[in-house]
Protein backbone atom coordinates (compact mmCIF):
# COMPACT_ATOMS: atom_id res chain seq x y z
CA UNK A 1 0.00 0.00 0.00
CA UNK A 2 1.35 3.41 -0.96
CA UNK A 3 1.79 5.75 2.04
CA UNK A 4 -0.13 9.01 1.67
CA UNK A 5 0.97 12.00 3.72
CA UNK A 6 -1.33 14.75 2.48
CA UNK A 7 -4.97 15.55 3.36
CA UNK A 8 -6.19 14.19 0.02
CA UNK A 9 -5.04 12.46 -3.12
CA UNK A 10 -6.25 11.52 -6.58
CA UNK A 11 -6.34 8.10 -8.15
CA UNK A 12 -5.93 8.82 -11.83
CA UNK A 13 -7.44 6.59 -14.54
CA UNK A 14 -4.04 6.09 -16.14
CA UNK A 15 -1.63 3.29 -15.40
CA UNK A 16 1.95 4.11 -14.50
CA UNK A 17 2.76 3.26 -18.13
CA UNK A 18 0.29 5.94 -19.27
CA UNK A 19 -2.41 3.57 -20.55
CA UNK A 20 -6.04 4.55 -19.98
CA UNK A 21 -7.74 2.32 -17.41
CA UNK A 22 -10.93 0.52 -18.47
CA UNK A 23 -13.86 0.28 -18.15
CA UNK A 24 -14.60 3.94 -18.75
CA UNK A 25 -16.93 4.14 -15.74
CA UNK A 26 -14.41 2.67 -13.28
CA UNK A 27 -14.42 5.80 -11.08
CA UNK A 28 -18.20 5.80 -10.66
CA UNK A 29 -18.17 2.06 -9.95
CA UNK A 30 -15.46 2.37 -7.32
CA UNK A 31 -17.18 5.30 -5.62
CA UNK A 32 -20.55 3.59 -5.95
CA UNK A 33 -19.35 0.93 -3.53
CA UNK A 34 -19.18 3.67 -0.89
CA UNK A 35 -22.40 5.50 -1.73
CA UNK A 36 -25.96 5.46 -0.46
CA UNK A 37 -29.36 6.68 -1.57
CA UNK A 38 -30.30 9.89 0.19
CA UNK A 39 -33.67 11.14 1.33
CA UNK A 40 -34.46 12.38 -2.19
CA UNK A 41 -33.89 8.87 -3.58
CA UNK A 42 -30.76 10.06 -5.37
CA UNK A 43 -27.39 8.38 -5.16
CA UNK A 44 -25.02 10.29 -2.89
CA UNK A 45 -21.32 9.57 -2.90
CA UNK A 46 -19.36 9.39 0.32
CA UNK A 47 -18.01 12.75 1.54
CA UNK A 48 -14.56 11.13 1.54
CA UNK A 49 -14.46 9.53 -1.95
CA UNK A 50 -15.84 10.97 -5.16
CA UNK A 51 -15.50 10.52 -8.92
CA UNK A 52 -14.04 13.43 -10.83
CA UNK A 53 -11.95 14.42 -13.83
CA UNK A 54 -8.34 15.50 -13.58
CA UNK A 55 -6.70 17.06 -16.63
CA UNK A 56 -9.29 15.38 -18.84
CA UNK A 57 -8.88 11.91 -17.33
CA UNK A 58 -11.28 9.98 -15.11
CA UNK A 59 -10.22 10.11 -11.48
CA UNK A 60 -11.27 9.46 -7.91
CA UNK A 61 -10.57 12.07 -5.26
CA UNK A 62 -9.95 10.60 -1.82
CA UNK A 63 -10.00 12.58 1.40
CA UNK A 64 -7.36 11.02 3.66
CA UNK A 65 -9.68 11.39 6.66
CA UNK A 66 -11.24 8.20 5.29
CA UNK A 67 -8.31 6.37 6.90
CA UNK A 68 -9.59 7.34 10.36
CA UNK A 69 -13.31 6.93 9.62
CA UNK A 70 -13.21 3.67 7.62
CA UNK A 71 -9.69 2.16 7.62
CA UNK A 72 -10.78 -0.95 5.70
CA UNK A 73 -12.34 1.12 2.92
CA UNK A 74 -9.24 3.33 2.80
CA UNK A 75 -7.07 0.23 2.43
CA UNK A 76 -9.45 -1.15 -0.25
CA UNK A 77 -9.21 2.05 -2.31
CA UNK A 78 -5.42 2.16 -2.14
CA UNK A 79 -5.15 -1.56 -2.88
CA UNK A 80 -7.41 -1.07 -5.91
CA UNK A 81 -5.08 1.63 -7.24
CA UNK A 82 -1.96 -0.40 -6.56
CA UNK A 83 -3.37 -3.69 -7.90
CA UNK A 84 -4.33 -1.95 -11.14
CA UNK A 85 -1.05 -0.01 -11.34
CA UNK A 86 -2.89 3.33 -11.36
CA UNK A 87 -1.20 6.66 -10.84
CA UNK A 88 -1.72 8.34 -7.47
CA UNK A 89 -1.31 12.09 -7.26
CA UNK A 90 -0.68 13.25 -3.71
CA UNK A 91 -1.35 16.69 -2.25
CA UNK A 92 -4.53 17.95 -3.87
CA UNK A 93 -7.42 19.88 -2.33
CA UNK A 94 -9.80 17.88 -0.13
CA UNK A 95 -13.34 17.10 -1.18
CA UNK A 96 -15.62 19.97 -0.13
Amino acid sequence: MTPIDSPSFIILGLTKDGKRFRPSDWAERLCGCMSAFGSECKLQYSPFVGPSDYNGEKAVIVDSRLKEVEPNVYRFVLDFANDNDLQIIDGVCPIP
